[in-house]
C-alpha cells in the first residue's frame, strides 16, 4: 500500500508544479490577495457581484489599492492552493503507512517520508509569505526548489522500499551512474538558470515590456547560456542512450527509455519558447519537464548500484 500512494503523491507533487507554473504564467498569484482564506472565504466567488462593494478596499491595502477580482485568476490561485492541501494529506498517509510497513524492518523509509512530511509544512508557511511579499520572485523560486526536493525525497523513501525486497532492480552499469551524475547537476544548473531568466521575464511583463522584446532585453547573456547547455543537456542524454541501451535492462531500462523521451520533448519545448518569444503556455511545462528530468535521473542514479568510476 505504501509503494502505491507515494507513486501517487510523487506524481500529486508534479501536477502541482504544474499548477505552480500556469499560475505564474497568468499572472495569478494574487488572484487570492489573502491567505489562507481568498477574499475572506474558504470558496472564493464565481462573480464580481459576490463581493462587497467595496472590496479593493477591503483587500488593496497590501496590493496598495490596485486588487481586481478576475475569476480565472482567482480559481487559478484557489485551485493550486487546494491541490496543495491535498498533497498534504498525501504526504502524511505515506508517512503513516512508511511507519506502519517499515519501522522495523527499514526505518529509513519512514526518516526520509517524515523529511517530506518535513518540508511540507515549510512549504505552507513559504506560502503565505509569498503571498505577504507581493510575490516576490526569490521566494517563488525557493518555493519551486522546495517542491522538488519533497519530490526526491519520496523517490529515495520508494527507492528504499524496493531496495529491501527486491534486489534484482537494480542495475551495475557504474560508468553511466557517474555520467547520470554529472548529467543531473547540468540539469539542476539548468533548472536554477531558468528561473533566474523567469524572474526577469516576470519584472519585464509587470513593467508592460512588449512580449517580442523580453528575450532582448534579458541581460547578462543568459538565455543564450541556457540554450548552449541545453544543447549539451540533449547530446549528453543520447550519448548514454547510445552506451547503455545494450547493457541496460529490465525496470532500469524503461525509466531509461523515459528519460529520453522527455528530454527530447524538454528540448522542443525549449526551442518553441526561444521561437515563439516565450508564449506563456509553453511556461509551465517546460518547467514541469525539467523537474520530471531530475527525478527520473534521481531515480536511474540510485538503481544503478555498483559505486561510480570514471567512464572508459
Amino acid at each position: 500500500m505504501y509503494k502505491k500512494i507515494a507513486i501517487l503523491t510523487i506524481s500529486a507533487v508534479y501536477f502541482l508544479i504544474l499548477i505552480g507554473g500556469v499560475v505564474r504564467a497568468s499572472g495569478s498569484g494574487m488572484g487570492c490577495p489573502d491567505w489562507p482564506k481568498c477574499f475572506g472565504a474558504w470558496i472564493p466567488p464565481t462573480n464580481v457581484d459576490q463581493l462587497p462593494l467595496d472590496y479593493q478596499e477591503l483587500f488593496g491595502t497590501q496590493l496598495k489599492g490596485e486588487v481586481e477580482f478576475n475569476v480565472f485568476k482567482t480559481w487559478t490561485e484557489y485551485i493550486n492552493r487546494l491541490v496543495g492541501v491535498l498533497i498534504g494529506f498525501l504526504i502524511f498517509a505515506t508517512l503513516v503507512l512508511a511507519w506502519r510497513e517499515y519501522w522495523k524492518s527499514n526505518r529509513r523509509v519512514v526518516i526520509y517520508s517524515f523529511l517530506a512530511f518535513l518540508i511540507v509544512g515549510i512549504e505552507g508557511i513559504l506560502g503565505s509569505k509569498v503571498v505577504s511579499s507581493e510575490l516576490n520572485p526569490v521566494l517563488i523560486t525557493i518555493h519551486m526548489l522546495l517542491a522538488i526536493l519533497i519530490v526526491v525525497c519520496l523517490i529515495y523513501a520508494l527507492y528504499l522500499s524496493d531496495y529491501s525486497v527486491d534486489k534484482q532492480l537494480r542495475s551495475t552499469n557504474g560508468s553511466l551512474k557517474f555520467i547520470v551524475l554529472i548529467l543531473m547537476f547540468l540539469s539542476f544548473g539548468q533548472l536554477v538558470l531558468g528561473t533566474q531568466i523567469r524572474e526577469k521575464v516576470d519584472i519585464l511583463s509587470s513593467n508592460f515590456v512588449p512580449r517580442l522584446d523580453w528575450i532582448r532585453l534579458i541581460e547578462g547573456g543568459q538565455f543564450y547560456f541556457h540554450i548552449v547547455i541545453g544543447v549539451i543537456v540533449l547530446l549528453g542524454h543520447l550519448w548514454i542512450y547510445k552506451i547503455g541501451k545494450d547493457t541496460v535492462e529490465g525496470k532500469v531500462f524503461v525509466f531509461f527509455k523515459v528519460l529520453i523521451f522527455v528530454v527530447v520533448i524538454e528540448f522542443i519545448v525549449g526551442g518553441l519558447l526561444g521561437l515563439m518569444n516565450i508564449p506563456a503556455v509553453l511556461q509551465p511545462l517546460h518547467l514541469t519537464l525539467a523537474s520530471v528530468i531530475i527525478g527520473i535521473q534521481f531515480t536511474l542514479f540510485l538503481y544503478f548500484d555498483k559505486p561510480i568510476k570514471a567512464f572508459v
